[in-house]
């Protein structure tokens, strides 16, 4: 069960702050909000989030905060294991590094030595690579893959600030992805139809298991189907797919849910894809959580990407694409792709 208390009021006993950020309006407020953490100032944000000997595991019950600007680029081309519902031109941007969710397969533990979080306050650099990139053409760019910005909304306002962006600049569609329950934000923000609210759906099962700290199924639909009430655009994505003994049962079990909490009719569209890793990533997870149901599972390693056997990845996508197109139409249905990129690798 998530604790919104926990959520809402995110305790940081120590924050790190980059001497350049030190008058950054943002820091500032974040600072007066946390005014009983213990600040440390430091030159660079690397010093203390890629030191050596760091335990992923134990951070992330006591994370710190480390406020930084970026000193490379913020926006990066998608990659190829994520998808880009057909849009040309697909980026994704980094104004967070890390979560205050604790997912038991994410692929940021395999990323990142260090269970702390990393903001890096100065949003205008992100919007004016963003500005660079839509001189050029469109761009579909999704702003929280490697953090839920929904869940860290209260502290640092980036999604707000992304919907607002959107809404100025009229060749630019996001999608902000979350595993929240709030519902806050869509009675401060405008509606707009290129900025879409992705929600992650998993069955409760996985969720108690694997999902520390996240919403459960029924606070994630709860505040989908508010944010289509206050008419913004929403994607439910059953991605990535977990394997559990009885996964047919609990998927089915889901979407009846599904069925009963959203108004169908009213989705954007729906993403399905099972669950993937780069191998380099999977090796450090293996190594750090040995106990690890879903790390040590014996995936297949196919074009540099650890995936479940084809045989039981078909069945999965296959089973839960034929049970939702009793939800919505097969065309608003969006399958992963990645096998077809990378179709004769071994």
């Amino acid at each position: 069960m998530s604790s919104k208390n926990d959520l809402f009021n995110y305790p940081f006993s120590h924050i790190y702050v980059e001497h350049a950020v030190a008058d950054h309006p943002l820091t500032k407020t974040i600072l007066k909000r946390f005014s009983k953490s213990v600040v440390i100032p430091i030159e660079h944000y690397k010093d203390v989030f890629n030191r050596s000997r760091q335990n992923f595991g134990e951070q992330k019950k006591s994370q710190s905060l480390i406020l930084a600007r970026r000193s490379g680029p913020s926006v990066y081309k998608g990659a190829p294991v994520c998808q880009d519902f057909g849009y040309d031109h697909f980026y994704y941007a980094s104004s967070i590094m890390n979560c205050i969710f604790d997912c038991e397969y994410c692929f940021l533990k395999g990323m990142y030595g260090s269970g702390n979080i990393v903001v890096f306050v100065d949003l205008e650099k992100a919007f004016a690579e963003v500005e660079e990139l839509l001189s050029k053409h469109p761009v579909y760019l999704c702003v929280s893959y490697d953090t839920d910005l929904i869940a860290l909304e209260s502290l640092t306002g980036f999604a707000s600030r992304w919907a607002a962006f959107a809404l100025a600049h009229e060749n630019l569609t996001i999608e902000i992805r979350t595993k929240s329950f709030r519902k806050d934000i869509y009675d401060t923000i405008t509606p707009c139809e290129r900025v879409i609210f992705a929600y992650t759906l998993s069955p409760d099962e996985i969720i108690q298991k694997h999902e520390k700290k996240t919403a459960t199924l029924s606070e994630r639909l709860s505040a989908a189907s508010y944010a289509m009430e206050k008419g913004f655009p929403v994607r439910l994505c059953f991605d990535p797919l977990i394997y559990c003994r009885n996964w047919k049962d609990a998927y089915s079990s889901m979407l009846f849910e599904v069925k009963d909490r959203i108004d169908t009719g009213r989705l954007k569209d729906i993403s399905v894809g099972s669950f993937r890793i780069p191998s380099d990533y999977m090796k450090k997870l293996r190594k750090d959580f040995p106990g690890s149901s879903i790390c040590q599972f014996p995936y297949e390693n196919r074009g540099g990407v650890f995936q479940y056997p084809k045989n039981l990845q078909n069945e999965m996508e296959k089973t839960l694409v034929t049970m939702l197109q009793s939800l919505v139409s097969k065309e608003k249905i969006y399958m992963t792709d990645f096998e077809e990129k990378d179709e004769g690798d071994t």
